[in-house]
């Protein structure tokens, strides 16, 4: 039980980490390139653990970062939905990956969030963003392999934590 527990902290704080991460205040400069730190720590999460990130996981920080963004509230949380929905149905396949191929799947699923988050804006009657808007996936596929060496050995002082 005590082991359960430990395990999901490890997420909820790897989670929390993420989304002050997302909410940091940069210059103006860095944030256009910032990436989706909370889709990727969950996609680590989903790959990693199975079945710990569920879909109601994925909804409910989606929308405590809709909160604390200020961003029309469900945005986040359709698009975290869908991205943990997609790697936990292909998630057998996408383990098997080689790294390279494995963050080639990972910006794929980050523009799919991009272009979730347009289909919304273009539904609001917004302007079309420029194509900076673009950028943050491009960081996410740059930033995915540090991440996931991170966060993995991360999980090993855990594990490792948890057998003493």
């Amino acid at each position: 039980m005590i082991a359960r527990r430990d395990r999901y902290s490890a997420i909820f704080g790897s989670l929390v980490v993420a989304l002050l991460l997302t909410i940091l205040p940069l210059p103006a400069w860095l944030a256009v390139i910032w990436p989706y730190w909370v889709a990727l720590v969950m996609i680590y999460w989903c790959l990693e653990t199975q079945g710990r990130i569920g879909l109601g996981m994925a909804f409910v920080f989606g929308l405590v970062l809709d909160l604390f963004t200020g961003s029309l509230l469900g945005l986040h949380a359709l698009s975290l939905v869908i991205i943990v929905y997609l790697v936990t149905r292909f998630r057998a396949r996408l383990r098997f990956f080689p790294p390279w191929q494995l963050a080639v799947s990972v910006l794929a699923l980050l523009m799919n969030d991009r272009i979730i988050l347009l289909w919304i804006i273009s539904l609001r009657g917004d302007p079309l963003p420029s194509l900076d808007f673009w950028l943050p996936p491009l960081a996410g596929l740059l930033a995915w392999p540090w991440l996931f060496l991170a966060l993995d050995r991360f999980r090993g002082a855990m594990r490792q934590r948890r057998l003493r």
